[in-house]
């Protein structure tokens, strides 16, 4: 469903009315067991090796990391297995910080969690990191992009580093549940968001409710110009023809013509 876009703190607070009522979803499923498993190994990591090995090339070792949008908390826990010395997680989901701190008390690390909305972050993250991780979907629960990127820049360190590992738009134009899936269903320029209703899900079909959520196709030259305008310089950019999204996106791979499926994107406060 499409409607007229609202205002950004309005979106900003349904999306996270949205996620908390989705939490108790995750928590049940079979993902979770499997993490309570998983992350009491030192070594854990949930980081496919397309992010590990940009982490790695960008440098995480002894270093104070920012995950921005961090949800459960285990791709926070993933980065001390790459050496980072201090990991911070935000989210404005109490539901999904609750199930991060559960998760850091298996953990043999211990990072920090803090609720709070991107745009309101405390000012003691002020210039503290080294490195800034930006993964799947955030970008696309955030209606300002502009705004959003002047605010993760000022958690960086000069010279620090803001790594993106996200889904590519070209993939939000196609509907891999639809009866032809490689039919292009959705305009890359929409400017208004996509509204749905019910639980915010992975995988299978969502249990309805009456909640709101607000999903943003923000194209690459947004992302991008986002970025730069943010006072961070362009350091790597790639694209890639695997998913990082939910497995019925899989479907994409095996097409004859590859196409742009997800991209990770480098940037260097100056």
């Amino acid at each position: 469903m499409r409607l007229k876009m609202v205002s950004h703190r309005d979106v900003i607070a349904k999306n996270r009315d949205a996620w908390n009522a989705s939490a108790e979803h995750h928590r049940r499923s079979a993902a979770w067991s499997q993490l309570i498993d998983a992350v009491a190994h030192k070594d854990f990591s949930c980081l496919d090796s397309t992010l590990t090995k940009q982490l790695e090339q960008v440098g995480v070792t002894g270093k104070a990391a920012i995950q921005l949008g961090c949800n459960n908390g285990r791709e926070v826990l993933s980065l001390f297995a790459l050496g980072a010395l201090e990991v911070v997680g935000v989210d404005q989901s109490s539901a999904f910080l609750k199930q991060a701190h559960e998760l850091a008390e298996i953990s043999p690390y211990s990072p920090d969690f803090i609720e709070a909305d991107i745009h309101e972050l405390p000012a003691n993250l002020n210039e503290r990191f080294d490195v800034a991780l930006i993964t799947i979907g955030v970008l696309n629960w955030m209606p300002n992009l502009a705004l959003f990127f002047s605010h993760v820049a000022r958690t960086l360190k000069p010279g620090g580093s803001l790594v993106i590992y996200e889904t590519h738009p070209f993939l939000e134009m196609l509907d891999p549940a639809a009866r032809d899936p490689w039919r292009i269903s959705t305009s890359y320029f929409l400017t208004e968001p996509l509204v749905e209703t019910g639980a915010i899900v992975y995988e299978g079909k969502a249990e309805p409710n009456e909640l709101q959520s607000y999903w943003h196709l923000h194209p690459l030259s947004d992302v991008l110009m986002s970025v730069t305008g943010a006072g961070l310089s362009l350091r790597a950019f790639d694209e890639y023809p695997h998913s990082n999204r939910e497995e019925v996106y899989d479907v994409y791979e095996q097409g004859a013509a590859q196409i742009p499926m997800c991209y990770t994107l480098v940037a260097e406060k100056r």
